[in-house]
């Protein structure tokens, strides 16, 4: 099922993120370095160092992590 996204906040991490970090590292840095509940209706988007060609999105469902 396809959630309705229009209510989530966004959150964008400064930066460069290491593409190779999986579920777990992505939601360890959301953690720590971002200030909302990972648990909560959010996006967090990731972005790669080279010239910005790759995003990843980690958002909580119900129960476990989904990654984009």
């Amino acid at each position: 099922m396809i959630n309705d996204f229009t209510e989530y906040a966004i959150y964008i991490m400064p930066g460069s993120t290491d593409m190779r970090k999986q579920i777990n590292g992505l939601a360890a840095i959301a953690e720590n370095e971002m200030t909302d509940d990972i648990f909560s209706e959010s996006l967090f988007l990731f972005c790669n160092r080279r010239a910005r060609t790759q995003v990843k999105i980690l958002y909580w469902e119900r129960n476990g992590f989904c990654l984009w």
